[in-house]
């Protein structure tokens, strides 16, 4: 094996809890205001990573962020100690304390874009952390998202850090959600898909009616032209408004794609037959495995629901293709019928395996947005921090930190207690020190 694709999970955060910040989010809205399980929700996520390693995969660990973010609120005006400035922003203003208590970065497709080696013009890796500008508690991520990159991804004879794009809606960048890369083998030349919902440079482009476009076609192209990519081998497609109205708010809701195999929804695309078309051009014309969906068969209302799309497509060592998909998928009549009597019988993905994420899926996160796909050469896993790698003794270091540091359950009342954010600064100090990520937080340093 010359080259290899490693998923990186971020582990959920301990602030995690359900506040709707997301418009455009089905499951964030719905679930607003419930009662979160913090300790459940990490240890579903390291439960997956614990999968897919046993599969034969490689498995990667990428740290949360620190929460809650009093900078911003000082920034925002709130004056006073720690305690007092949240203890004023949950009395005048709980949106801004729930933006800064987010726990979003669990969903690491949103970090950043990475391009790998093969495709780039200098031979390196280029790693540019997504800018997130659409939401608050979102656009707050990408500095300390660029330390964890760096720290983890950590040899820049490899890898090459970029800054994230401008912070303004002109070059919105929501990252790899909107970003698949197509190839015959992860170390081979491939082909880098970027999906956009927006251009602001060209108004002709119709625009969802009901719910904001997140990813711009300028930021796709400005990333494209950072990673030096072959223009040849690069395609960029227009996200169909009318299901970014439905609840599509990221691509990854309604496609997904793996080595030659792409996963989608008829309904995906503005332009459908001119985005394959090109596709299957930049691919070559030949090998691109197209999996449609009819809307007949799953409804977009469905797909959105269940998360049909928002499932990893994989490759076992045995080359056998496999989706991990959320267990809403067995409990959605329609879904359920369509991978039993379509998907399994009359398409290359022969097997379909679920797990229980219910505290990511909730907050509108399924397995796809937790992870972060990063194809290597095998000459070029030596670049990577090794302690952030997945091996048994770490799986039960986390799984131990995670009881220790960990509430059973956290309610939006329970934001304003300062006990909590010396419980976060105390579990993520640790976590650096396991992880070996040096001082990456703000607490820190």
């Amino acid at each position: 094996m010359s080259s290899l694709e490693i998923n990186f999970d971020g582990l959920v955060g301990q602030t995690h809890n359900y506040a709707g910040l997301s418009s455009g989010n089905v499951a964030s809205t719905l679930h607003a205001k419930e009662l979160s399980y913090p300790k459940d929700a990490a240890k579903q996520g390291l439960a997956k990573m614990k999968a897919l390693k046993e599969m034969g995969l490689e498995q990667g660990v990428l740290a949360p962020q620190q929460r809650p973010d009093v900078q911003l609120l000082r920034r925002l005006g709130f004056t006073g100690t720690e305690q007092q400035i949240i203890e004023k922003a949950f009395r005048s203003d709980p949106f801004l304390l729930n933006a800064c208590y987010s726990a979003s970065s669990m969903w690491t497709a949103n970090a950043a874009t990475i391009s790998p080696s093969s495709d780039t013009a200098d031979g390196k890796v280029h790693i540019t952390p997504a800018n997130l500008v659409n939401k608050l508690h979102r656009s707050i991520e990408s500095n300390v998202t660029g330390r964890i990159l760096k720290a983890t991804f950590s040899d820049s004879n490899i890898f090459t850090h970029h800054q994230s794009l401008p912070h303004g809606d002109f070059f919105g960048d929501e990252g790899a959600a909107n970003h698949t890369r197509f190839c015959h083998d992860y170390g081979k030349k491939g082909v880098e898909f970027f999906v956009y919902g927006k251009s602001y440079f060209d108004p002709s482009r119709p625009r969802p009616k009901k719910f904001d476009a997140r990813q711009s076609l300028e930021a796709s192209k400005s990333i494209a032209r950072l990673h030096q990519l072959d223009e040849g081998m690069t395609v960029f497609a227009q996200q169909n408004p009318d299901v970014i109205d439905q609840g599509v708010f990221h691509n990854d809701v309604i496609g997904v794609g793996n080595k030659n195999v792409y996963f989608y929804h008829e309904q995906s695309f503005l332009h459908k037959d001119k985005t394959l078309s090109e596709l299957n051009l930049a691919f070559g014309g030949d090998g691109l495995e197209l999996v449609e969906v009819k809307s007949v068969d799953v409804p977009v209302q469905d797909a959105v629901t269940s998360y049909l799309f928002n499932s990893q497509l994989i490759s076992l060592p045995n080359e056998e293709v496999v989706l991990l998909a959320p267990k809403e998928c067995e409990k959605n009549s329609q879904v359920f019928n369509y991978i039993q009597n379509v998907l399994i019988k009359e398409t290359c993905i022969k097997k379909v395996l679920y797990y229980d994420l219910s505290q990511s899926m909730k907050n509108g996160g399924g397995p796809a947005c937790l992870r972060l796909r990063v194809a290597v050469k095998k000459a070029e896993v030596s670049g990577i921090n090794p302690k952030t790698l997945l091996t048994d003794s770490l799986y039960q270091e986390l799984d131990a930190w995670i009881d220790k540091h960990y509430r059973d359950q956290l309610s939006h009342d329970d934001l304003r207690d300062p006990e909590l954010l010396t419980e976060v600064r105390t579990a993520l100090d640790q976590l650096t020190q396991i992880l070996n990520l040096g001082s990456i937080y703000p607490f820190q340093i």
